[in-house]
């Protein structure tokens, strides 16, 4: 008996792509920066173009309506950054209000998250009421929590001591320079977290429930499910989170100065800035501290990309 021999038909050796198909990925590409070109022309003109002229301004000695033409200076405005106190306080503050209040709203924002993602009655309820207070206006709910920490009609001090009897006597909050960053820290979680939660159920709505079944079906506990699905997948939404409220906090202004004011020891590095342009109309010194300013949010965003390792499906 003969053997038969079966032999599979080779694949085509692969050559060089054809005239055609490199044609429709030019076209492809072509059209791509055709659709982009409106959106890259807007962010030359709103963000480009003024981060160049900050930059520029910063060189200078330009003074706020001043009849003298500005004079370049080189890097004296950053050699006298140095050596400004005040300056290098506002980044302390700065950076102590934004690890606690990033921290403390992605915590408290997850938590919030995979509750109102679980499927239970009332849950559309839930999450129309947790957006409340990021609806309302950061400048009135900043004055309303300055009323509520008055140290001496405040509900905040009448709770914890005439109620609950957990305070000898009234305290005040914002007066007193070992609680006042805990305390506008305490109101800008209580605004901004259901911002954080919003953003992190919109990537908790896109993770497949197949994958929570399959590991259940081999045995896996919730906690593992956490960790090993939840959050690998949950990434993207993060990054997202992160970077929007760390690059909000690290400019923060509003509630600061609506329960502060200019105060030294509460004064953010927006705020100094803003002294420094309008209060002393020293234009080029306050450009260069927004230069610094913006140097900061980039360090940031790039470590957050870096570390998280956010990839493209």
């Amino acid at each position: 008996m003969s053997e038969v021999v079966v032999t599979r038909p080779r694949a085509p050796a692969a050559g060089p792509p054809r005239a055609g198909a490199l044609s429709l990925a030019a076209r492809q590409a072509r059209l791509a920066w055709l659709f982009l070109a409106p959106s890259l022309v807007v962010v030359l003109l709103v963000a480009i173009f003024p981060l160049l002229q900050t930059v520029a301004l910063s060189l200078t000695n330009a003074r706020l309506a001043s009849p003298e033409p500005a004079r370049f200076v080189g890097l004296s405005n950053y050699a006298a950054l140095l050596g400004d106190y005040l300056f290098w306080q506002s980044i302390g503050v700065t950076l102590r209000f934004a690890v606690i209040t990033v921290i403390g709203e992605f915590v408290l924002g997850l938590l919030i998250a995979l509750l109102v993602n679980a499927q239970f009655r009332g849950r559309g309820l839930v999450r129309a009421a947790m957006l409340v207070p990021w609806a309302i206006p950061t400048v009135i709910s900043a004055q309303m929590w300055k009323w509520m920490y008055n140290d001496v009609y405040g509900v905040v001090n009448d709770l914890l001591v005439a109620t609950l009897g957990l305070l000898p006597a009234n305290v005040a909050w914002l007066a007193a320079p070992t609680t006042s960053l805990a305390a506008v820290a305490l109101v800008d979680i209580w605004k901004t977290t259901p911002f954080v939660a919003l953003l992190l159920l919109a990537g908790l709505q896109v993770i497949p429930e197949e994958l929570y079944e399959a590991a259940r079906v081999d045995g896996a506990s919730a906690l593992q499910q956490f960790v090993q699905i939840t959050l690998p997948l949950l990434r993207p939404a993060i990054l997202v989170a992160l970077v929007f409220r760390t690059l909000d906090a690290l400019r923060v202004f509003d509630v600061f100065y609506v329960m502060f004011g200019e105060r030294p020891d509460t004064m953010t590095m927006a705020i100094y800035n803003q002294e420094t342009i309008v209060a002393f109309a020293d234009v080029g010194y306050g450009a260069a501290i927004s230069t610094v300013i913006f140097l900061i949010i980039g360090i940031f965003v790039v470590a957050y990309v870096t570390v998280l390792r956010v990839e493209a499906p």
